[in-house]
């Protein structure tokens, strides 16, 4: 009896210690599943991304959504989501769709006719 008790104490006064893994979060479950490489080459690239540019990824994030959406537009992600209005979805959908309307115009321009055509009379396939 005395020992069950004394085990209970224990496990009482000890319970607290768990929360230290909270501070070791990335390097333990880098190590768990084998991943320890992964982990410890996006801290070193996140560090030198900081030290030559002054921002953190996370940071330059931000100003990018800043550069694309000035206005501060939210647009939804996913549309069958409604909790995901964020301003880096418009400025991402804004990016996409300008960079749409350049393929297009590129594709065009390659694509035209007239190009088609000499390109045709240049391989011998139409007759002058």
């Amino acid at each position: 009896m005395l020992k069950k008790f004394s085990l209970l104490v224990i496990l009482t006064l000890l319970n607290g210690c768990v929360e230290s893994m909270a501070l070791l979060g990335p390097a333990a479950s880098g190590a768990g599943s084998g991943k320890i490489i992964q982990s410890a080459t996006s801290s070193a690239v996140s560090l030198s991304i900081k030290t030559k540019t002054g921002k953190s990824p996370s940071q330059h994030a931000l100003a990018y959504i800043e550069k694309h959406n000035p206005e501060k537009k939210k647009d939804k992600c996913l549309e069958f989501i409604e909790s995901t209005n964020t301003e880096a979805c418009a400025a991402i959908k804004k990016n996409i769709n300008s960079t749409k309307k350049k393929l297009a115009d590129v594709k065009n321009s390659i694509f035209s006719k007239s190009k088609i055509e000499d390109l045709a009379k240049k391989s011998g396939l139409i007759q002058r």
